[in-house]
């Protein structure tokens, strides 16, 4: 694993900026990407063989490979991307590591706090750390509702930066609707407050333009965009003709690279309790558009992972958004409240951990990681449109 000195920091790109990069795309489709964590023995040690070069027929499937999902309880494994193509040595890519969750670190009042250990599935935002720190990752991104119950600065310094909050200097954040509240005391009489100020105070330019919240960045060959999804409860406009929509669609003709991720906290497509949102409609369609490849978000508090999707939720396996849920990092579960469907490739409401990417020119790999005693994982690689 490369040491942080060894990788490309990120580059950030405001609303105010525009950069274009040029990107000469290599269909680069590794097999067996190496990943060794010696505090997790049931993920057991990958070996590394060299990269390969995949050439794609008209109408085929992107290349990509996937192993199966381990099974559990509610472990909904389905469908998994297939290798297409013919192979022919290349050398190896520069491989970009993130790691990503959302609804995160609990309430200091809430009873399962517990000096922010956490009990059973609650407040485990510990450990979940605990799994980042095996990582070593090159960029943490935090999808929202990172601190419970509100967002006030108190609980932020005296319940995130106790866990996720050593990765600060490496996280990229979205607010979620947690970042919005406040609550006279823990979990009763919340309301809205206009700004996400505790959000904002704690992240400072990381969060983005203050009171916007989106902004984009690069890691490596891969564009990668943070959006505000706080559509439903009015803190942003989201629709055609707002600012973000503007912003979105001018960022994304601004970077035309091959391979694109976007993250926000609630999920445009979701099986979960929460289900899916129609007021993203349009930052979705923007980010198909735009050649978007893959989609982050939390919300709903369980792990689910679909097919390549088209703006009405169709599988779409030449343009389609890869979408993932990963509402897993630490706060709670939301058991017995997951219904996949026919387009839903993985899921899991049973397991709190976090979703690792390996990002590299032209392909694009994840696994999601369990924290210590639980055994649920799902693993996969694809290729960018």
């Amino acid at each position: 694993m490369q040491s942080n000195s060894d990788r490309n920091p990120a580059r950030r790109t405001t609303a105010s900026e525009s950069i274009v990069v040029a990107v000469a795309f290599v269909g680069i489709v590794g097999v067996g990407a190496g990943l060794r964590i010696p505090s997790l023995p049931f993920l057991g040690s990958l070996s590394r063989s060299p990269a390969t070069s995949s050439v794609l027929p008209a109408a085929s499937v992107p290349a990509g490979l996937s192993s199966p999902t381990i099974p559990t309880e509610r472990a909904f494994a389905t469908q998994q991307p297939t290798l297409g193509g013919t192979a022919s040595p290349t050398p190896k890519a520069t491989t970009t590591v993130v790691v990503a969750a959302g609804d995160i670190a609990c309430d200091i009042n809430s009873p399962s706090f517990n000096g922010g250990v956490g009990r059973g599935n609650n407040c485990r935002a510990m450990a979940t750390a605990g799994l980042i720190d095996g990582v070593q990752p090159d960029a943490v991104l935090a999808l929202g509702d990172n601190q419970y119950e509100d967002g006030g600065a108190d609980q932020w310094l005296r319940s995130y930066e106790l866990s996720w909050g050593r990765f600060k200097s490496i996280t990229h954040p979205v607010a979620g609707n947690h970042e919005y509240l406040a609550c006279a005391t823990y979990d009763l009489d919340c309301s809205y407050a206009p700004r996400a100020a505790g959000y904002s105070a704690y992240f400072g330019e990381a969060a983005g333009p203050t009171d916007q919240f989106w902004y984009s960045f690069d890691l490596a060959s891969w564009h990668v965009v943070a959006l505000n999804s706080n559509c439903t409860n009015e803190r942003v406009a989201c629709g055609t003709g707002s600012a973000q929509d503007k912003w979105l669609r001018a960022d994304l003709a601004a970077h035309p690279v091959a391979c694109t991720l976007a993250f926000f906290h609630h999920p445009r497509f979701s099986s979960g309790q929460h289900g899916d949102d129609a007021t993203l409609d349009t930052l979705y369609r923007d980010l198909y558009d735009g050649g978007v490849d893959v989609l982050l978000a939390g919300h709903d508090h369980d792990y689910e992972r679909f097919q390549p999707l088209d703006p009405s939720g169709r599988a779409d396996a030449a343009h389609g958004i890869r979408n993932f849920v990963v509402g897993t990092g630490g706060r709670n579960l939301r058991r017995g409240t997951l219904a996949p469907r026919p387009i839903t490739e993985a899921a899991n409401d049973e397991t709190l951990g976090i979703i690792r990417l390996s990002l590299e020119p032209g392909v694009y790999s994840w696994t999601f990681i369990p924290i210590p005693g639980e055994t649920f994982t799902d693993s996969g690689r694809s290729s960018c449109h």
